[in-house]
């Protein structure tokens, strides 16, 4: 086993005798027998989930090397499939001859991740690509001098340099036919940041309008820091549980009944692609829940959509194209907030390139200050390197696709993975099947089981569902940082 170039018992010390196999992997087994006991309780008393199942694999993992077990067995035995983050210096696939379409090791260095001369599991990077976008970093800054725009001093709304800011607002109209402009788009360091910085401006704005009662309607199962930036914020916390019969999906049903029951509801939260249950909204249930939202707005209610699409462009074109279609029409344009980001479409989580598009013209300038109060000024190195990407991907668009099917490879080899398991262990009520989109799994255990028992028998760490507002009897599993193994080699 090589990992990132190095051999996976390095940190072995040369004197210390191997342990049988069978003996290593007993003992990792009974750490987290044990472990399971110590943490569960934690979980009980309302501790983060995420946090809680990232300790304990994080405390297993040191026990195990403080133990100096084989890193190879720890690999086998420990698998945390937590974070959602792709980490493009670990990938290992290669469909076919090395070099070709299907060398997926070549991803880091074709994105500009990879050093020159670093070694990624057995290809040498070139460093290319490394080298290029910092050539086109130091070429934008002097067009942008040019234009009397010095990223070094403050920019004092600070939501980022216009001509930046022009590209992604012509990339929209581009890829999804949405017609906005430069001054409807603000930058954002991720996704994340931007969904921040729309509810401070949003809370600010409502304060100046006098209105004290102001809430936001979370569908769940959902991506659980929304919630929390919401509730420092001010904001009541309307959920809604979603149902499995409608794939875990807000209905306009459902809408409609929330906001006849809360007035107060200004904001909904949704994530068009989801995390983490995988599945999607389909062009007509988009259309039906801006049926709702429109009846309210032409009543005079004040109310947005906050749409995250943070995974829309993981799936399949032609069906991100339908669903981002549904808000071509005007009407639905002004009543949405869009948060984007290249943390998982470009797999590029460390970057922090983000942007929020406020549909509505008239709105954007009531929200600039959740940026102009949040930070005197964007990094200028980083809307250079921003700008240095999106040259890349007009250049070489297949790197999109690549890197779908990357995502694609590794959904199905797990699922795969979870099937066999089931099959020996029974752990399983469903193991839902995707949408052909995000780096997740979501699935339904059997009763009796949690995330826990899961990975008290199987070695492998998921989210559980309370950590997205739902029940424990789902978990959710990430294929990102550590790749899926092909069938041949799996062990338990």
């Amino acid at each position: 086993m090589i990992t990132h170039g190095t051999p996976a018992d390095s940190s072995r010390a040369d004197d210390q005798p191997h342990l049988p196999v069978q003996e290593q992997r007993a003992i990792i087994q009974r750490l987290r027998h044990e472990l399971l006991l110590q943490y569960r309780p934690v979980l009980q008393q309302g501790a983060g989930p995420i946090r809680v199942m990232a300790r304990m694999v994080s405390e297993l993992s040191r026990r195990c090397r403080d133990l100096k077990l084989d890193e190879e067995i720890i690999a086998s035995e420990i698998v945390d499939r937590t974070i959602g983050d792709v980490d493009l210096r670990r990938i290992v696939e290669c469909e076919g001859e090395p070099g070709g379409p299907g060398d997926y090791r070549m991803l880091a260095d074709e994105l500009g991740i990879a050093l020159p001369g670093e070694n990624l599991n057995g290809y040498t990077a070139t460093g290319e690509v490394y080298l290029w976008l910092r050539d086109r970093m130091l070429d934008y800054e002097r067009s942008l001098l040019d234009q009397k725009i010095d990223l070094r001093i403050y920019d004092i709304i600070g939501i980022g340099n216009p001509v930046l800011r022009d590209w992604l607002a012509a990339n929209w109209q581009e890829q999804w036919g949405l017609t906005v402009k430069g001054e409807q788009v603000y930058l954002s360091l991720g996704a994340m940041d931007g969904i921040d910085k729309t509810l401070r401006g949003f809370r600010q704005m409502c304060d100046e309008q006098g209105i004290k009662e102001r809430a936001v309607l979370f569908p769940a199962p959902g991506f659980g820091v929304p919630e929390a930036q919401a509730r420092a914020y001010g904001y009541r916390l309307h959920r809604v549980n979603t149902r499995p019969e409608h794939r875990f999906k807000l209905t306009a049903e459902e809408l409609e009944q929330a906001l006849q029951e809360a007035p107060d509801i200004r904001l909904i939260y949704l994530t068009v692609t989801n995390n983490p249950t995988t599945f999607a909204f389909t062009p007509q249930e988009l259309l039906a829940l801006h049926t709702v939202v429109r009846r309210q707005r032409e009543a005079g209610r004040q109310l947005f959509f906050l749409a995250d699409l943070a995974y829309v462009g993981t799936g399949r074109p032609e069906d991100d194209q339908a669903r981002m279609a549904t808000f071509a029409d005007p009407a639905h344009l002004e009543q949405t907030i869009f948060v984007s980001s290249l943390s998982k479409t470009l797999s590029l989580t460390g970057d922090r390139f983000g942007w929020v598009t406020i549909g509505d013209a008239r709105l954007a300038p009531a929200l600039a200050p959740g940026w102009s109060n949040s930070m005197a000024s964007l990094p200028a190195e980083w809307q250079l390197r921003f700008m240095a990407y999106l040259q890349l991907l007009r250049e070489r668009p297949y790197l999109i696709e690549k890197l779908r099917n990357l995502y694609r490879l590794r959904r199905r080899r797990f699922i795969a993975q979870l099937r066999q398991l089931d099959q020996e262990l029974q752990l399983f009520a469903e193991i839902y099947l995707d949408d052909d989109a995000t780096v997740y799994n979501w699935s339904q255990l059997r009763p009796g089981e949690d995330a826990f028992s899961l990975f008290e028998k199987t070695g492998i760490a998921g989210v559980p569902g309370s950590g997205f507002g739902y029940t424990d009897e789902y978990v959710r599993f990430s294929v990102g940082v550590i790749p899926v193994p092909v069938a041949a080699t799996w062990q338990r």
